[in-house]
């Protein structure tokens, strides 16, 4: 999703740099592009480049939880069970809330289960928590696929309603919400 919408942010005329996860998609030409590998290197390259942006779209599934102790090489299997510990990641948007100056737009992406009313007030929630100006709602289901059932929620409520729509589709659409002068 983040290649979908960083490639028609650069159609729609906007200075983009797609910070980008271990993922198999060739890279956009034209873009400029920030690999990262962890949620520490997405954190850095965030505090570096966060205040300088008119807008960020957060599409990245960065992992909620890391492995508490890392295992370097492999794990024998004659070693019998392996107990692995999760600890929660840090919430880098919520993070970013606090810098975030007046006229600057973020749009955050939320993956919820649920009916689509429960669904829109977790993400009305996860938004304002977040200090996001639209949130991005989709389900599991859309991780992997070419479309998704997706909505776009602003402050006043859906800005663009629930409907199956492909990723260059729900791209456009977010673009649209950046303004083409930012």
């Amino acid at each position: 999703m983040g290649f979908a919408v960083a490639t028609a942010a650069a159609a729609a005329g906007h200075e983009v740099l797609l910070l980008a996860g271990p993922v198999s998609l060739p890279v956009p030409k034209g873009l400029a592009v920030m690999p990262f590998q962890t949620v520490d290197d997405l954190k850095r390259a965030l505090d570096e480049y966060f205040d300088s942006c008119d807008a960020m779209v957060m599409s990245a599934a960065v992992g909620d939880f890391r492995v508490e102790k890392p295992f370097e090489g492999k794990i024998p299997r004659s070693g019998g069970p392996v107990d692995v510990r999760l600890l929660p990641t840090e919430d880098l948007l919520a993070g970013l809330a606090v810098k975030k100056r007046p006229g600057q737009i973020v749009v955050a992406f939320a993956v919820e289960q649920g009916q689509p009313e429960q669904i829109e007030r977790k993400a009305r929630a996860e938004m304002r928590n977040k200090g996001a100006d639209f949130v991005v709602v989709n389900t599991p289901a859309a991780m992997g696929t070419p479309a998704s059932m997706a909505c776009i929620l602003g402050p006043e409520g859906p800005v663009l309603p629930w409907a199956v729509r492909n990723k260059e589709e729900l791209a456009n659409e977010i673009v649209e919400l950046l303004g083409r002068d930012s």
